[in-house]
């Protein structure tokens, strides 16, 4: 199967992740079955020999 194994820097995150989508937001997640997750994050690497997507955590702008 093709499904993604997805991390946040360095933790592990989600299992048999099946879409993978940029939104204004972050990185949507879909998982067969289960609600779609949004991550406040952008793609740092997809390795497809591995089936594993490293996401690397927005940081958020200081306001004054």
């Amino acid at each position: 199967m093709c499904q993604l194994t997805v991390y946040l820097d360095d933790e592990k995150i989600m299992n048999d992740v099946m879409l993978v989508e940029p939104t204004p937001e972050g990185v949507r997640l879909v998982k067969m079955f289960e609600t779609p997750r949004v991550i406040p994050a952008t793609i740092r690497q997809i390795d497809l020999m591995k089936n594993k997507l490293i996401l690397e955590k927005i940081e958020e702008e200081v306001k004054k």
